[in-house]
C-alpha cells in the first residue's frame, strides 16, 4: 500500500464483486424490527453497484444488546478488518457511543489489513483511531442516513461514493450540489420523503488566496474527548491541514461554533491550519450570524484574517454529501470559491 495520503496508508479501490461489510459501531438501531426495511434498502443499493454485502455478526442485534456490549461492537470492527474477503467497511449510522470501543480495539489489526472504512458523525472516533494506526479512512456515507434514503440514494452522494472508491484517479474538484436537505431521516417510515431545496453554493466567511493542505477534521466532539485517550487531537493532526468541520443541528449555534474555534486557538491547533471548509448547518437560517462569530475568533482574537474559511459544503449531517479522505492533499481557493481534492482516496 502507498503511504501518500498525508503519510497514511491508502486502501485498495473497489471493483465489481468485492465485499463490503456493514457494522454498527455507535448505535444499534439498524437491528430494530421497524428499521430493518432501511437496512435492506441500503444493502440493496450497494449491491446495485456490484458489491456483495456482508453483515457483521453483531450489527443487527439491536440497540439494547449493542449498548450493553461495546465489546461486541469492537469485535465486529476487528472482524471486518481481519476478514480477508472484505474489501471495505461502512457504518450503519452514527450515534454517541463509539468511544467505548477503544479499549477493545487493535491498531495492529487495522495496520495489517488496510481497507476502506467509511462513515460520519460519531464514527469520527474510529477514524481518529485508524489515523493513529496509520490508515487513511473516509468521512462519508453511513448506510442508513445516506445510502438508504427512502426516496433514493441522491445522485450527488452516489456519484461521490463511486468516484472515491471505484477509481484510483485524483478525486478532483468538489462542486456544490444542485439541491440539498436539512431535514433528518425517518428510520421507521418507508414513505417519508425529505424535502430538498435549491443550493446557493459556497460562501466566503473570510480570507483570501489559495492554500493547500491535508484533509483533517470532523465535528465538535473533537473538543470533548478525554485528554488521556490516544485519539485526543495533537498539533501534528492539524499541521498544514485543510480542516473540515460540521455538526448536528441540535448543538449548533453561533456561540457553539465560536467556542469550538476558540478551543482550537487556545490549544494552538488553529494556528496550524491552512484553511477551513464548513458543512451545511441543516437550517434555513442565514449563516451570517455564524460567520460573524467565526471572524471575531479567528480573525480578531487570533489574528488569522487571511486564513480562507468557506461555508456550505455537502458533507456530514445533511443530504447529499461528498466523501472526504483523511490525509488526502486538497486545495482551497478563497477567491474562486473552489475546493479540490488533488489525489485519489484509494490505490489500484
Amino acid at each position: 500500500m502507498l503511504k501518500n495520503a498525508g503519510g497514511l496508508i491508502k486502501p485498495k479501490m473497489l471493483g465489481h464483486g468485492d465485499t463490503i461489510a456493514v457494522i454498527s459501531p455507535s448505535w444499534g438501531c439498524a437491528g430494530v424490527p421497524r428499521v430493518r426495511w432501511q437496512y435492506r434498502l441500503g444493502a440493496g443499493r450497494l449491491e446495485e453497484l456490484g458489491l456483495n454485502v456482508a453483515t457483521a455478526p453483531n450489527a443487527l442485534r439491536g440497540t439494547k444488546f449493542l449498548y450493553e456490549n461495546p465489546c461486541a461492537r469492537a469485535e465486529d470492527f476487528l472482524w471486518a478488518f481481519e476478514n480477508k474477503n472484505v474489501k471495505a467497511i461502512i457504518a450503519n449510522i452514527g450515534g454517541s457511543d463509539s468511544v467505548r470501543l477503544l479499549p477493545f480495539l487493535s491498531a495492529e489489526a487495522v495496520r495489517s489489513n488496510p481497507k476502506i472504512f467509511c462513515g460520519y458523525s460519531d464514527v469520527m472516533t474510529l477514524h481518529l483511531y485508524c489515523r493513529r494506526a496509520g490508515l487513511s479512512t473516509f468521512y462519508g456515507d453511513n448506510l442508513l442516513t445516506t445510502v438508504a434514503e427512502a426516496q433514493g440514494w441522491h445522485e450527488y452522494s452516489r456519484g461521490s461514493f463511486k468516484r472515491t472508491f471505484f477509481s484510483d484517479k485524483p478525486i478532483g474538484e468538489i462542486f456544490p450540489s444542485k439541491d440539498w436537505s436539512y431535514e433528518p431521516n425517518n428510520h421507521t417510515d418507508p414513505n417519508y420523503m425529505r424535502r430538498y431545496i435549491p443550493n446557493s453554493g459556497y460562501m466566503l466567511v473570510q480570507g483570501r488566496g489559495t492554500v493547500r493542505g491535508k484533509l483533517f477534521g470532523g465535528h465538535g466532539s473533537l473538543s470533548e474527548y478525554s485528554e488521556d485517550l490516544e485519539i485526543f487531537p495533537r498539533k501534528g493532526d492539524f499541521k498544514d491541514s485543510i480542516f473540515f468541520f460540521e455538526d448536528i443541528p441540535e448543538v449548533l449555534s453561533p456561540d457553539y461554533i465560536a467556542d469550538f474555534f476558540d478551543w482550537l486557538g487556545a490549544r494552538g491547533f488553529l494556528q496550524q491550519i491552512n484553511g477551513v471548509i464548513i458543512g451545511k448547518m441543516r437550517s434555513k437560517q442565514s449563516f451570517e450570524p455564524y460567520a460573524e462569530k467565526l471572524r471575531e475568533v479567528v480573525s480578531v482574537k487570533y489574528g488569522l484574517a487571511d486564513m480562507p474559511i468557506l461555508y456550505g459544503f455537502n458533507f456530514g449531517h445533511a443530504s447529499p454529501i461528498c466523501i472526504l479522505p483523511y490525509g488526502a492533499e486538497a486545495e482551497l481557493d478563497a477567491d474562486a470559491l473552489k475546493f479540490t481534492i488533488l489525489e485519489s482516496g484509494v490505490v489500484s
